[in-house]
This record gives C-alpha cells, sequence and structure tokens, in this order.
C-alpha cells in the first residue's frame, strides 16, 4: 500500500494503468484508488477531484512523450540529414500515439483546461519540433513551417487512433514521411 508521501505518485501511476488497459471512459476516481489500494476519498484530497488528477496524469504524459520524442530524436546520427531525423520523431510521435492511445488522447483534451503546469510542460514537446523544423524555415515564416509539420504529424497520429492500423508500419510511415516532404520542399 502506497504511503502518504508516496500517495499521489501510486494515484497517477494507476490512472495511467487504466487509461493504458481501458482508455479515457474507464477513469473514475473509485476505479482509480481502487488500483491504487487506497480510499477512495485519497484522489480528491490530493487532486481536488478528478480533473486535477487528469492533469497530473497529463503533465505525466507529457513528460513520457518528450522523452520518447527525444531518444527517437537522439537516435539517429548527428550527422544525418535533418530530414530523416525529423521523419524519424514524427514516427516516433505516431508510435506513441499507437502504443498509449489513452494516454495521447487524455494529454492533448486536458491542454484545454490552461492549467500553467500542464501548458509548460506541453511547450518542450512543440520546442522540440521547432528544433527539428528549423533547417527547413529557408525564409519562409518559422511558425508556418512548425505549425504546418506539428500539424501534419498530430492529425495523422489522431487519425490513425481511429481506425484499423495498416498490418505494414512502414506503409503507413511511409505515407506520413511522404506528405512531410511535401511540406518541407
Amino acid at each position: 500500500m502506497p504511503t502518504r508521501g508516496n500517495l499521489p505518485e501510486a494515484l497517477v501511476q494507476a490512472g495511467i494503468a487504466l487509461l493504458d488497459e481501458d482508455g479515457t471512459e474507464a477513469l473514475s476516481l473509485r476505479r482509480i484508488a481502487a488500483r491504487a489500494g487506497v480510499s477512495h476519498a485519497a484522489p480528491a484530497h490530493h487532486f481536488g477531484g478528478l480533473p486535477g488528477l487528469k492533469t497530473a496524469m497529463a503533465i505525466r504524459g507529457f513528460q513520457q512523450f518528450q522523452q520518447h520524442l527525444m531518444a527517437a530524436r537522439d537516435a539517429v546520427p548527428a550527422d544525418a540529414p535533418p530530414f530523416q531525423r525529423l521523419s524519424t520523431v514524427a514516427d516516433a510521435y505516431v508510435r506513441f500515439a499507437g502504443m498509449r492511445t489513452g494516454l495521447f488522447q487524455l494529454m492533448f483534451d486536458q491542454l484545454a483546461a490552461s492549467d500553467p503546469d500542464l501548458l509548460h510542460t506541453a511547450l518542450g514537446s512543440y520546442l522540440l519540433i521547432k528544433e527539428l523544423c528549423a533547417p527547413f524555415v529557408d525564409g519562409r515564416p518559422a511558425v508556418a513551417v512548425e505549425t504546418a509539420v506539428w500539424s501534419l504529424t498530430h492529425g495523422y497520429a489522431a487519425l490513425n487512433l481511429d481506425r484499423p492500423r495498416p498490418s505494414d508500419t512502414q506503409v503507413a510511415t511511409s505515407a506520413l514521411v511522404d506528405a512531410l516532404r511535401l511540406i518541407i520542399d
């Protein structure tokens, strides 16, 4: 059973585990508390209710998301072409959404809550996209290139959540890479 000091962490972990197993519809204070092995009043006490707990879970999700994207970026040799780095991270973005569907949906749903800590944490992912887009600005407004790449990648990830995945993930990735080339060129 979690101790008082680590109870908020245990609740966040329990909530994310429920998301991974059963999706966003599975989230309730009672289910999360039961999963964490604590009183059903504990989540409300520590987070003020389900919205506060969801925000904490979304913050953790963005931390994991950013680590996932940075690991993909760092796996590409430093001397590789910039497009290889960008397309590798875009693929990692889509794969994270597919592997962690409930968490991914919660992360972006919670952004509407405008929690400053959540917005700050989410900004890290955008800054990584910004970094990867820098070589492709070529006199165009940087924010336009960044927005186009992020919108395409996020939209592609979101669309793939709502339909059966192709059996060949290389085909799916190839379509995203081809679309990115249209934006970058």
